[in-house]
């Protein structure tokens, strides 16, 4: 596995000055990893190699969510960020839809539960040695379809709940899951950010609702928007830079940069570089 540096062109058309970060910072902003631990060692071995040839004195390493689900080494990517070895950095982990999901499952919210496991929570169970017996009842291409629903933020949950012959079995696996959870990681999960703000970015999960001052954003909508959030050719105040909605090439607008590139199926896990005014990516290959 190797990586790749590449830049970062102005979009096509755009004539807006570049926005930069506050003087003398770079920030690292890291895609969704999805279980992907093999990758994201690789990547932050990157960013270390990366920041050691930078002047910037201030680094800062955003992790724009969605750690855990679909890939075989959820645990193995919560102990990485745990300890990511960036010394001398400032971290700040956001926290994405399948991280809010998990956590409102393990609080009891069981209609939320299928739809959790099917989207990937099977193999975060698997991956803290808890066993799940419940079968998958829809395909990978039917779920990524419902996920572009434009009310799916809404009914995630209502859209697969659980049979009532299914209910003691998901309480079982939701106390098996809470206690095979290391403290330090139930921890880091509740402990989760929704939003952050450098310079002339601000980071999010998912995006942002068009027309919303940042500060007044929702967190459910942080975590969820799609469709109403990427077509949007609105100044949100910022370049937003997200993960959430995969695409093959990091996406990049002249109000937002996507970079969830699928890493968890791609093998590319994509690390957006800001210094300054200047942009660039790297990534795994």
């Amino acid at each position: 596995m190797t990586l790749r540096w590449r830049s970062c062109p102005r979009p096509a058309g755009s004539t807006v000055t570049r926005p930069a970060t506050p003087p003398g910072t770079v920030v690292y902003a890291i895609g969704d990893i999805h279980g992907r631990a093999d990758l994201l060692a690789r990547l932050l071995a990157g960013i270390r190699a990366d920041a050691r040839r930078r002047r910037a004195q201030r680094r800062v390493a955003v992790f724009l969510g969605d750690y855990v689900n679909r890939g075989p080494e959820c645990r193995a990517v919560v102990e990485q960020l745990l300890a990511p070895g960036l010394d001398g950095f400032e971290i700040v982990n956001l926290m994405g839809n399948v991280e809010q999901a998990m956590l409102r499952y393990l609080d009891g919210e069981m209609a939320i539960a299928i739809n959790w496991l099917e989207y990937g929570g099977i193999e975060t169970a698997a991956a803290y040695g808890v066993a799940c017996p419940l079968p998958r009842r829809r395909d990978e291409h039917l779920l990524e379809a419902m996920r572009w629903h434009e009310d799916y933020q809404d009914a995630y949950g209502a859209t697969m709940p659980p049979q009532p012959d299914e209910i003691d079995g998901l309480e079982a696996l939701r106390h098996a899951l809470t206690a095979a959870l290391p403290p330090a990681h139930l921890a880091f999960f509740r402990g989760l950010r929704t939003m952050w703000r450098e310079g002339g970015y601000c980071f999010a999960h998912a995006g942002i609702v068009p027309g919303v001052p940042l500060a007044e954003q929702a967190a459910r909508d942080c975590m969820w928007i799609r469709r109403r959030f990427l077509d949007s050719e609105l100044d949100h105040g910022a370049v937003i830079v997200h993960g959430h909605s995969i695409s093959p090439e990091p996406e990049v607008r002249p109000n937002r940069i996507g970079i969830d590139t699928g890493a968890y199926k791609s093998g590319v896990l994509t690390c957006l570089v800001l210094d300054g005014e200047e942009r660039s990516f790297l990534q795994t290959t």
